[in-house]
């Protein structure tokens, strides 16, 4: 059986806020934005030329999921972005207002940066070491 993860959700306050940072300021494009009624959408969003998992942006729509926008892995990084080019892709994230909490960093693993979404979730920005 062939299995690969294909979604993971994010909670946000409003689609078309959340689809505009997620498309300009870390370059995503958006794959799907579906009308689904009662105020509801299907939006996904992934990197650019990337087969693999992407981000079911869900607008929070009782007060639990509100209160877990931006705080949904209790302060830990919660999402990893790869790219084969970290100078590259950390010049455009800055230049594109993304909040980093650090410098970039040489790890055994990987160079890394952590930075927040639009929402306050953290990220690791990462090119993995060969």
């Amino acid at each position: 059986m062939k299995r690969q993860l294909a979604l993971a959700t994010l909670l946000v306050d409003d689609y078309d806020r959340a689809i505009a940072w997620f498309t300009g300021a870390l370059g995503f494009g958006l794959r799907q934005d579906q009308d689904l009624g009662n105020g509801k959408r299907w939006v996904v969003v992934a990197p650019d030329g990337n087969p693999g998992a992407a981000l079911l942006l869900a607008r929070a729509s009782t007060p639990e999921q509100q209160a877990r926008i931006g705080d949904q892995t209790g302060g830990r990084v919660g999402f990893f972005l790869h790219t084969d080019d970290f100078a590259r892709d950390h010049a455009a994230m800055l230049a594109a207002g993304v909040e980093f909490l650090e410098a970039p960093r040489h790890e055994p693993y990987a160079t890394v940066a952590v930075f927040r979404d639009l929402y306050g979730n953290t990220w690791d920005l990462l090119e993995p070491r060969q």
